[in-house]
C-alpha cells in the first residue's frame, strides 16, 4: 500500500528490522528520515519509494533499529573527566605504575602536579591495590623517586564506580602541599591516613565511605577540574555515550551551577550531541536560605522548567539522609564538585519534608534518591500531597532498592515517576541482599513496578555507561560475586527492559508526544544495534554493539 507521505527522505535505513515501540507498528522493515523527523516506517519496498536524488540509503545488513537509548541516570560528565587524568589502566605492578608517573614527570614542568586515575582496572577499579602484583599502593618514597620535582597524587576510585575501600597515594611534596603530617586527622570518620613505625604518613590514605570525603577534606591542594575541563569533557563524554547508542540523558541527581553552565555553553553553540535534561543541585544550608533562593529559580525551573528540544532544566534534587560533615565539606569546596558534579546534602525526615513542601508551594519539581528508604519517604510525600495537588507535576523517585508493595501503590496514586539503577543494586551491590528472606524479590522489583502501573525508566549511573550492560542486568538480575539471581520473578524480557531504557524516559522531560517511539512525525533519535535485544538470549545482550546513532536526524556515531 502506498504511503501517505509527501517529499523525499534524507536517510533511509533498510536491510534489517526496525523495533518501533509505536503502538501501531511493533516491527517493520525500514525507516525514512527527513530533516530531524521520522518521515515514515513500513516495508522495505514502500520506504524505498521515498528515496530522492539526495537520499542516503543505509543498508544495516541484518542489524536492528531501536529508539535511541535515553539514559535516565547518566552522570555523563564523569566519563569525559576521566580522560583529563593520567591513566594507570593495565599497570599490574608498582614498577609499571612508577614508570607511567616517571614518564609523565619527564614531560611536566617542575612543581606542576601529576594527578592520575586510580590503581586497578576501569571502569570499576575493584580491589584497588589488590590488582597490583605487590598487593599494595606505592609509598611516598617510591613516588618521590619517580617524580622528584613534582607533587604526585594517585587518585582513589570514586566510590560510585566500584566499592570501598578506595586508595589514594601521595608523594612527599603532595603531602606537604596538603598540610598532611603525623598530626593530621580527617574531619570525617571512615578515613585512614596510613603511617609508618615512626608515626609518619606513608603517603597512602584509605577511604571506607561509599560517598568519598577526602578530596574536600584532606586533598584541598590537589588541582580541581576547571570550568574549561568540565565543558570540554562533556564533548568527549557525549561522543562516548553516542557510541553506545545513547541519544538522551536525564541527570536527576542534580548538577551544581558550574556544570549546568558548561552544558548551557555547549547548547548555545550548537555542540550538544545528546539531548540533555538537567536538575539543579541546591547550595543552600537552611530552609530560610532555600526559601529566598527558590523564589529566584522560578523563572528557570518552575513547572516544566526551561524547555528546548536539546536542553532542559526542570526541578531540583533534594537528598533524603546524608552525612552533615560531608555536606559541609562539599559546600566549602564550591564551586568545585569533583567527580560528583552535584552538591552533597544532609537532610533528616523533618528537614526533607520542609524542603518538599517548599518545592510544592513554588511548583518546583522534586527529585530524590531513596535506596532502601522508600518506606520512609512515601509517608512524607503523602503529607505533601495532603496540602498540595501533585497531579501532573511528575516528581521523581530515583535509586529504589528494597521496596514494599504498598509503597508502590502509593507512588502510583501520587503520580510519581520512578527511575531505577539496576546495575548499582543488583549486579554491583547485590551482595547486600543475598540473605534477604524473599530472595531479592523486593529489590528493584521492575515487574512489580510495571504491574502497579508506575511510569518507570532506567539509567546506567555510569557504572558502566553502556546501556547494553544495564539491559542484561534487568533481564538476568545476577549478583556479580556469586552469580546468584536476585528475585527471579522480577527478571524482564528484552522488550520490557528495552522500553525502560528508551521510550519510557521521555516522560521525565515531558517529551512523550514528541520523542521516544519510532513513529511518523517524532524526532529522529535512533540507534542501530548488531543484534535484537527482544529476541537474543540474555547472555548475548550484554555484548551488543552499537553500529549507528542518530540524534535529531543527524548521524553522531557510525560503525557500519
Amino acid at each position: 500500500m502506498p504511503l501517505d507521505v509527501y517529499g523525499s527522505a534524507d536517510f533511509i535505513l533498510t536491510g534489517g528490522r526496525v523495533r518501533t515501540f509505536d503502538p501501531d507498528h511493533s516491527e517493520c522493515e525500514a525507516i525514512a528520515i527527513s530533516g530531524n523527523r521520522i518521515l515514515a516506517i513500513g516495508s522495505a519496498a514502500d520506504i524505498r519509494g521515498l528515496a530522492g536524488p539526495h537520499t542516503e540509503l543505509i543498508d544495516i545488513a541484518g542489524a536492528t533499529v531501536i529508539p535511541g537509548f535515553n539514559d535516565t541516570h547518566a552522570h555523563l560528565d564523569r566519563e569525559g573527566l576521566k580522560l583529563r587524568r593520567l591513566s594507570l589502566a593495565g599497570a599490574r605492578s608498582i614498577a609499571e605504575v612508577l614508570t607511567r608517573i616517571s614518564t609523565a614527570a619527564a614531560m611536566t614542568p617542575a612543581g606542576r602536579w601529576i594527578v592520575t586515575m586510580p590503581v586497578g582496572e576501569p571502569p570499576y577499579y575493584f580491589g584497588g591495590p589488590a590488582y597490583l602484583a605487590e598487593g599494595r599502593m606505592p609509598t611516598r618514597d617510591e613516588l618521590d623517586r619517580a617524580a622528584p620535582d613534582n607533587p604526585v597524587c594517585i587518585s582513589a576510585a570514586f566510590g560510585n564506580w566500584g566499592k570501598p575501600p578506595c586508595f589514594t597515594a601521595l608523594n612527599t611534596a603532595a603531602l606537604h602541599l596538603n598540610g598532611i603530617d603525623r598530626h593530621s586527622s580527617p574531619a570525617c570518620a571512615g578515613v585512614e591516613i596510613m603511617k609508618d613505625e615512626a608515626g609518619e604518613p606513608t603517603g597512602v590514605i584509605i577511604e571506607h565511605n561509599p560517598r568519598p570525603t577526602i578530596d574536600n577534606d584532606l586533598l584541598t591542594a590537589v588541582p580541581r577540574f576547571s570550568f574549561e575541563d568540565r565543558r570540554d569533557s562533556l564533548v568527549d563524554a557525549m561522543r562516548l555515550y553516542n557510541a553506545v547508542g545513547t541519544t538522551s540523558i536525564y541527570e536527576g541527581h542534580g548538577f551544581a551551577p558550574r556544570t549546568i553552565a558548561a552544558f548551557r555553553e555547549l547548547w548555545e553553540k550548537g555542540k550538544l550531541t545528546t539531548r540533555v535534561g538537567l536538575v539543579m543541585s541546591p547550595t543552600w544550608k537552611s530552609i530560610a536560605e532555600a526559601r529566598a533562593e527558590i523564589d529566584d529559580w522560578k523563572a528557570t525551573a518552575q513547572g516544566r522548567g526551561l524547555e528546548d528540544p536539546w536542553f532542559k532544566i526542570c526541578g531540583l534534587h533534594v537528598a533524603f539522609g546524608g552525612d552533615p560533615k560531608t555536606a559541609a565539606l562539599s559546600r566549602r569546596s564550591l564551586p568545585d564538585t569533583g567527580w560528583a558534579g552535584f552538591v552533597e546534602q544532609a537532610n533528616d525526615e523533618a528537614t526533607f519534608l520542609e524542603y518538599a513542601m517548599l518545592c510544592a508551594e513554588f511548583d518546583i519539581r522534586l527529585n530524590t534518591i531513596v535506596a532502601d528508604n522508600l518506606h520512609r519517604v512515601v509517608p512524607l510525600l503523602q503529607k505533601v500531597a495532603a496540602n498540595y495537588d501533585l497531579t501532573g507535576r511528575r516528581w521523581v523517585i530515583q535509586h529504589i532498592a528494597r521496596c514494599r508493595g504498598e509503597d508502590l501503590t502509593a507512588l502510583k496514586r501520587l503520580g510519581v515517576l520512578v527511575t531505577t539503577i539496576p546495575v548499582y543494586y543488583l549486579w554491583k551491590g547485590g551482595a547486600a541482599y543475598l540473605s534477604d528472606a524473599d530472595g531479592g524479590e523486593s529489590v528493584v522489583p521492575h515487574r512489580a513496578m510495571l504491574g502497579a502501573g508506575i511510569p518507570v525508566s532506567s539509567g546506567t549511573d555510569n557504572i558502566p555507561y553502556d546501556p547494553a550492560f544495564t539491559l542484561w542486568t534487568m533481564m538476568c538480575r545476577q549478583e556479580r560475586t556469586t552469580g546468584r539471581v536476585l528475585g527471579r520473578s522480577q527478571c524482564l524480557t528484552g522488550e520490557d527492559a528495552l522500553r525502560l531504557l528508551t521510550v519510557n524516559g521521555a516522560h521525565l522531560t515531558f517529551d512523550e508526544s514528541d520523542k521516544g517511539p519510532l513513529s511518523r512525525g517524532f524526532l529522529a533519535d535512533l540507534t542501530v544495534l548488531d543484534g535484537d535485544p527482544t529476541t537474543l538470549a540474555a547472555e548475548h545482550v550484554r555484548k551488543l554493539k552499537c553500529l549507528l546513532t542518530m540524534v535529531d536526524g543527524k548521524i553522531v556515531h557510525r560503525a557500519l
